[in-house]
C-alpha cells in the first residue's frame, strides 16, 4: 500500500472516532448534562477533523468544519449560549459533517443545497443572531470584542481582537505564550520543530521558561516543564501562526495576542497556573489591549505533572492500532493450539503415563499457560458496547420528535465488554427494539397524563453480564403488549388458527413473526412487521436468545441474551446413545444421579424429575436429538440439572459425563446447515468432531412438544 494511502486510510479511522465524540458530546450538551470539557471536546473532534482534511485537500470538508469550529470557539469562550436552537442546528451539522467525511472516503457527493444551507445557519449563529451567553456581555462603555476584518480565502470573517482607539508604543508585534502538555511528547511531536516552524514566519524573539523544572531526584522523564514566549516581529497573519499549532493545539496550553515591543527588554514569561483562562501580562509598559483570553482546554502541564506525581488523574494508557484480519488471525492460531494441546493431553492420556510424571505435570502447565494465552487474546477483540449505546440517543431523540413524544433514554452498563464480532452485530436488533420502544411502547404525551403517569416517557437500555453471557435489557415504561390486540392482529393476518390455546408468553412472541405488525398504516417507523422479525433472526445468528416480558400499563422489557465470545467456550463433555456432545458449563447448575421413584412418567414420552421436593421437566437428549428411539433407563444414567435465559430449569439425560474441558466453537450452521437442539460444534482432542448442545433449544422444543401433545389430547 502506497505509505500516503495508509496515512489516509488512518486518517478515516480518527474521523469515525471524533465524529462518535462529537455526536456524544453534542447530545450531552442537548441534554444540559456537560460542562466545559464537553464543549473542548466537542471542539476538539471539528478541529482534528478539519487539520486531517486540509492535509489531504478535502477542500469541502475543511470549509464546512471551518465553520462549524467557528461556532463551537464562541460557545467555548462562553460568547455563545447553549440554547436548544443552537443545539438542534449542531446535530444537523454533525451529520453533514459525517456525510461529507464518508464521500472523502469513498469518492462520492453529498447535496451541496444541504450543505449550504447548514453553512448560512451557522453563520448566523456565529454573527451574533444567537443570544450569547450572559458571562459574554461586554460591560457598558467597553470597546466591542470584535472588528471588521478582510475575510478569509472562503469567506469567512475570523475572530480578531479590536485593539484600542489609542494605537500602542513601539513596534507592533505577535506574543506567543507556548506551553506544551505531557501528551504532547507522548503522541511523538517535538517542541522544537514548532519553534523552528514559526522562526520561519520573520525574525523572532524566543525565552524559554524552565522555572517549573524540578530536581534530578523527582523529575519526570514524560512530563512536560518547560514553556516557551515567543515575540514574532512583522505583520504575519495570526491564522498562519494558528496553522503551525494545528494538530497540537488540543495538546498545549497556547496564548496569541498582538501587541507593541519597545526597546526596553521583555518581561520574563509569565508561569502557567491550572486556571479556568489564563491571560498574561503586556511585555511593554505603555498601555496595550486587554486581549481575549484563549479558554484552557486542559490543565497545564504542570499540574498535569504535579497530579501524577500526588496520586491524581493518570496517564492515559499507550494503545497502538493493528489491523482486525491480524488478530482474527492470531486468534485462529491460538484456537488451533487449545486442539493440538488437547490432542496432545489425550494421547499422553492414552499411553497410560502417572499423573505424577514429569510428562504430565508438564502438560498441565501448557494446558494452563494455552488457557491464559487464549483468554488474552480473547480480550484483545473485547470492546465495550458503548460503542453501540453511544448512537442511540440520537436515534431516540429523532424518533420522539417523528412521533411527537418526550421520551427520556437511561443507559447503563455503558463499559461492559464483548467480543467485537458480537459488538458489529448488536447494532441492528437495538435500534429495531428501540424504534419499536419509542412507537408502540410509549404512549402519547396526553394518553401518559390521563394515565396518571409522567408526561415524558423513558426507555431503559442496559447492558450486563450474567452466567458467562451478555444481557441486554431494552424496557420502557409504556402500555405494555396488549395481548388481545396482538391476537386480533396475527388472526386476521393468517398467522395463527382463531381456536389455538396460547399462554401469554406465546402470544407476546407473535410479535416476532414475519410480517407482523399493529400499526395501522405504514410509516417511516413501523408498519411494514419486519422490525421484530430482523432482532429475532439477528440474535439467534449470534446464538442468543431473546425474551419478553410485559406488565399491561406498565411496561414492557426485553431481553437479549449472547455468548460473550464467539470463538470459545467452557464445557462439560458427555455422551448420549454412543455420541459425544458438548453442553455449556455456564447453563449446568449440577449434575445428579437419578434414584428409583424420582422419575414419573407424563405419558408415553414425557417424563419429570423430582429435585428438592420440586418437579422440573426431563429431556432425553438421545432422543430429542434423534440418536435413539426409545428413552433410556434414568437410573443408569446421569441428569444435568440447568437453567435456561428465561430463569425455566429442566433436566437433560445423559449416559455419561466424560470431563469438562475449554473447546474452540465451530460455526455449524456456515458450514453445513442449522440443525434444532445443536449451538455449533468443536473439535476434540482425538480429532473427532463433537456438537455443543442448545440448551434453551431443546427445553423449548420439549415445551412445545408437551403442549402440543396436551391440544391434541383435548380434542380427542
Amino acid at each position: 500500500m502506497d505509505p500516503m494511502d495508509a496515512i489516509k486510510v488512518t486518517f478515516f479511522q480518527e474521523c469515525d472516532e471524533q465524529l462518535a465524540e462529537l455526536e456524544s458530546g453534542l447530545m450531552a450538551l442537548e441534554a444540559g448534562e456537560g460542562d466545559r470539557e464537553t464543549v473542548n471536546a466537542v471542539f476538539r473532534a471539528v478541529h482534528s477533523v478539519k487539520g486531517g482534511a486540509g492535509a489531504f485537500g478535502f477542500e469541502d470538508l475543511v470549509k464546512f468544519s471551518h465553520t462549524f469550529e467557528t461556532v463551537l470557539d464562541l460557545m467555548r469562550s462562553d460568547k455563545l449560549a447553549i440554547s436548544a436552537d443552537a443545539m438542534h442546528v449542531m446535530l444537523r451539522a454533525s451529520d453533514v459533517l459525517a456525510d461529507l467525511v464518508h464521500a472523502a472516503r469513498d469518492g462520492g457527493s453529498v447535496d451541496q443545497g444541504r450543505c449550504d444551507a447548514l453553512m448560512e445557519e451557522l453563520d448566523q449563529l456565529a454573527h451574533g443572531d444567537a443570544a450569547p451567553a450572559p458571562s459574554a456581555a461586554a460591560p457598558e462603555g467597553d470597546a466591542p470584542l470584535y472588528a471588521d476584518v478582510e475575510p478569509d480565502e472562503w469567506g469567512f470573517v475570523p475572530l480578531r481582537v479590536v485593539m484600542d482607539d489609542e494605537p500602542p508604543v513601539g513596534e507592533e508585534a505577535w506574543k506567543i505564550i507556548f506551553m506544551p502538555r505531557a501528551q504532547l511528547y507522548a503522541k511523538g511531536s517535538d517542541a522544537t520543530i514548532l519553534l523552528r516552524e514559526l522562526a520561519l514566519l520573520g525574525d523572532c524573539e524566543i525565552e524559554v521558561d524552565d522555572t517549573l523544572v524540578p530536581s534530578l531526584d523527582t523529575l519526570d522523564a514524560n512530563g512536560a516543564c518547560l514553556s516557551w514566549t515567543i515575540i514574532l516581529h512583522g505583520d504575519k497573519d495570526e491564522a498562519a501562526i494558528r496553522e503551525i499549532f494545528e494538530f497540537v493545539e488540543g495538546d498545549c496550553d497556547l496564548i496569541i495576542e498582538r501587541t507593541s515591543v519597545s526597546a526596553a527588554a521583555p518581561e520574563p514569561p509569565p508561569v502557567f497556573a491550572p486556571a479556568p483562562v489564563i491571560a498574561a501580562a503586556p511585555i511593554a509598559a505603555a498601555p496595550a489591549p486587554t486581549p481575549v483570553a484563549k479558554q484552557a482546554t486542559a490543565p497545564s502541564a504542570a499540574a498535569a505533572s504535579d497530579s501524577e506525581g500526588k496520586g491524581g488523574q493518570p496517564a492515559a494508557n499507550a494503545t497502538i492500532r493493528v489491523d482486525l484480519e491480524r488478530v482474527d488471525r492470531l486468534i485462529d492460531l491460538v484456537g488451533e493450539l487449545v486442539i493440538n494441546q488437547a490432542m496432545l493431553a489425550q494421547r499422553v492420556a492414552e499411553t497410560g503415563v502417572a499423573r505424577s510424571s514429569n510428562v504430565a505435570l508438564g502438560l498441565d502447565e501448557l494446558e494452563q499457560l494455552t488457557r491464559e494465552l487464549q483468554d488474552s487474546v480473547m480480550a484483545i477483540r473485547a470492546q465495550p458496547v458503548k460503542s453501540v449505546f453511544q448512537r442511540m440517543p440520537r436515534l431516540v431523540r429523532e424518533i420522539a420528535t417523528a412521533t411527537n413524544k418526550q421520551v427520556r433514554l437511561v443507559m447503563d452498563g455503558e463499559g461492559t465488554e464483548v467480543d467485537k464480532t458480537v459488538i458489529e452485530r448488536l447494532s441492528d436488533p437495538i435500534t429495531h427494539m428501540l424504534r419499536n420502544a419509542v412507537d408502540h411502547g410509549l404512549e402519547s404525551t396526553q394518553d401518559r397524563i390521563d394515565a396518571g403517569k409522567p408526561a415524558e416517557g423513558t426507555i431503559r437500555l442496559a447492558a450486563l453480564h450474567r452466567s458467562g453471557r451478555i444481557v441486554i435489557e431494552v424496557s420502557d415504561d409504556g402500555r405494555g403488549i396488549n395481548r388481545e390486540r396482538v391476537r386480533a392482529k396475527a388472526i386476521e393476518k393468517g398467522l395463527i388458527s382463531p381456536d389455538v390455546n396460547m399462554t401469554d408468553e406465546e402470544i407476546d412472541n407473535i410479535i416476532f413473526l414475519p410480517g407482523f405488525s399493529t400499526a395501522s398504516a405504514i410509516s417511516d417507523i413501523s408498519g411494514r412487521g419486519v422490525g421484530m422479525d430482523v432482532v429475532k433472526r439477528s440474535i439467534q445468528a449470534l446464538g442468543g436468545r431473546i425474551s419478553i416480558t410485559s406488565n399491561p400499563g406498565k411496561g414492557s422489557t426485553f431481553t437479549l441474551s449472547l455468548p460473550l465470545t464467539l470463538a470459545v467456550l467452557d464445557g462439560m463433555v458427555v455422551s448420549a446413545a454412543d455420541q459425544t456432545l458438548i453442553a455449556p458449563l455456564t447453563t449446568i447448575i449440577e449434575t445428579l444421579q437419578p434414584k428409583a421413584g424420582e422419575v414419573r412418567r407424563l405419558g408415553p414420552n414425557r417424563s419429570v424429575i423430582a429435585v428438592r421436593d420440586a418437579f422440573v421437566p426431563l429431556v432425553d437428549v438421545g432422543v430429542a436429538l434423534g440418536f435413539r428411539k426409545e428413552a433410556a433407563q434414568p437410573d443408569s444414567c446421569v441428569v444435568l440439572l440447568v437453567e435456561s435465559e428465561g430463569g425455566g430449569r429442566a433436566a437433560l439425560l445423559v449416559d455419561d459425563i466424560q470431563g469438562q474441558r475449554q473447546v474452540v466453537i465451530k460455526s455449524l450452521e456456515a458450514n453445513y446447515q442449522r440443525v434444532e437442539g445443536i449451538a455449533a460444534a468443536t473439535i476434540l482432542g482425538d480429532g473427532r468432531v463433537a456438537l455443543i448442545l442448545d440448551v434453551d433449544g431443546l427445553i423449548a422444543q420439549r415445551v412445545s412438544e408437551t403442549r402440543a401433545e396436551t391440544q391434541l389430547a383435548k380434542a380427542g
